[in-house]
């Protein structure tokens, strides 16, 4: 996109007011995206983006500017810019020879367009699928993406990386409707790989998993209220410890003090069957990053390890304030953004337990196969969660379904109370975005079926049954 001579000049210019450290983030990108309700293509797009973002660093001060002309001149004027804005008095870094440092791909895909006539067959077989699933389901609304996304970061260290980052999903959402009631469901997935994912992972097969649902919960009695165990599903119930724990453990919130996690590292911060990871080097997920948008490579992190707390997710900043690494958590939602510390692929590896033996040690309480949104306060890990598909337990058995069921907890006390962890770990299958000082980014989330031992559950129905 850039040459080295171009991108040289360009961090020495950024450092002419001083600075510790500056680099440059250049970004390609493409996306092409395709809308389906009731039966018709009602959106379809594709946007290309380009442009380049010029960051210089001075202790805790960050200078950034952008541009999307790429033209030398432009870009000397953003890092006259960023100069400007973290100008020091001291001793400033010393601009080296980049040289080109290999990369580990973790993804393969993204090589042609994307045909519109695919995008459209996807979503026309799900729709017909959906539909024929069952008589009550009365609307479906399916979308389809993807993208390619292609980067290089030069540093004033002298590093020069580069990564190529395709994208692709497939989002179905169901209504059905019976006897008066009204149920969705919603499945996705995707990932960073081609469009040929979904000829494993059907639209078919996907839009009567979202047809199951919604059927299910048009069946579903009024969720029980009061404190009560709860188990909670493989996959999809990882967005529960990426919300209620994940943001908590990155490293800005606990340099700043303002994470309950703050100044614990050896410290127990949950109960010993508990170990959580952030890993960015898995194949093809959607939160994988051969490298992160710093430059570091994508890697494995254990956060809390059987209840200790071991460390943060680190981005390069808050790294060298805190005395620590980088870990390949320095993220951004593209070029006009500065990197934060992110989630990558945040999940609980398996345990010992059969989740047959968690659901029938439980007398009475809920099992939430997913969750549909939430909220949480960071500084507290106060959390409020709906459940997207649950139902009871009752006498060790999974019975009935329920709706409207609400959990509200404190993400470091449920895992505390975690008193069981199944042997099936996996990977929620579906494509999850998160937010964070209004940026967004791909993630990825997963755990084993867990059994939380006391939680609040709010309903309309009788807790005691």
């Amino acid at each position: 996109m850039l040459d080295e001579s171009i991108l040289a000049r360009v961090i020495a210019r950024a450092l002419r007011h001083g600075g510790t450290f500056a680099d440059v983030f250049c970004e390609r990108r493409r996306v092409s995206a395709y809308r389906l309700q009731d039966g018709v293509i009602h959106e379809a797009s594709t946007t290309r983006t380009i442009g380049v973002g010029v960051r210089v660093l001075v202790g805790e001060s960050a200078g950034y500017a952008y541009s999307d002309d790429l033209e030398p001149e432009a870009l000397l004027r953003a890092a006259d810019a960023a100069a400007l804005i973290a100008r020091s008095t001291s001793t400033r870094a010393t601009p080296a020879v980049l040289r080109v440092e290999p990369v580990v791909a973790r993804y393969a895909g993204g090589d042609e367009a994307v045909d519109a006539a695919v995008c459209a067959d996807l979503l026309a077989r799900a729709d017909v699928a959906a539909r024929a699933f069952d008589p009550r389901v009365s609307a479906v609304n399916a979308h389809v993406s993807e993208e390619l996304q292609e980067v290089w970061i030069a540093t004033s260290e002298g590093r020069l990386v580069a990564d190529r980052r395709p994208m692709v999903a497939l989002g179905i959402q169901v209504v059905a409707r019976g006897k008066g009631d009204r149920g969705s469901g919603y499945v996705g997935d995707g990932g960073r790989t081609s469009l040929d994912f979904f000829h494993v992972q059907t639209p078919e097969a996907m839009a009567r998993e979202a047809a199951r649902i919604a059927t299910v919960n048009c069946e579903a009695v009024a969720a029980p209220s009061g404190e009560m165990p709860m188990v909670v599903g493989p996959g999809g119930g990882g967005v529960l410890l990426h919300e209620a724990v994940g943001h908590g453990l990155e490293s800005d919130f606990n340099r700043q003090g303002t994470s309950l996690y703050s100044g614990r590292i050896g410290e127990r911060v949950a109960s010993d069957l508990v170990t959580i990871c952030d890993d960015g080097s898995l194949p093809d997920e959607r939160g994988s990053l051969s490298v992160d948008d710093e430059g570091t490579p994508g890697q494995a992190t254990i956060l809390v390890e059987r209840g200790i707390l071991r460390g943060y997710m680190q981005d390069a900043l808050n790294a060298e304030l805190m005395g620590a690494a980088p870990t390949g958590n320095g993220r951004r939602q593209n070029f006009r953004c500065l990197p934060q510390p992110r989630m990558c692929n945040t999940f609980m590896p398996a345990g010992a337990s059969s989740p047959d033996e968690i659901v029938t040690s439980t007398e009475r309480g809920i099992y939430a196969k997913s969750f549909a949104g939430g909220q949480v306060e960071i500084s507290k890990g106060d959390f409020v969660f709906m459940v997207g598909e649950g139902y009871l337990i009752e006498n060790g058995r999974i019975t009935a379904p329920i709706k409207n069921a609400t959990i509200v907890g404190n993400g470091p006390d449920a895992m505390t109370k975690v008193v069981a962890v199944g042997s099936d770990a996996q990977l929620a299958r579906r494509h999850y975005t998160c937010g964070k000082g209004g940026q967004y980014v791909p993630v990825g989330v997963g755990m084993p079926t867990v059994k939380i031992s006391a939680i609040t559950v709010g309903g309309t129905g009788d807790a005691r049954g």
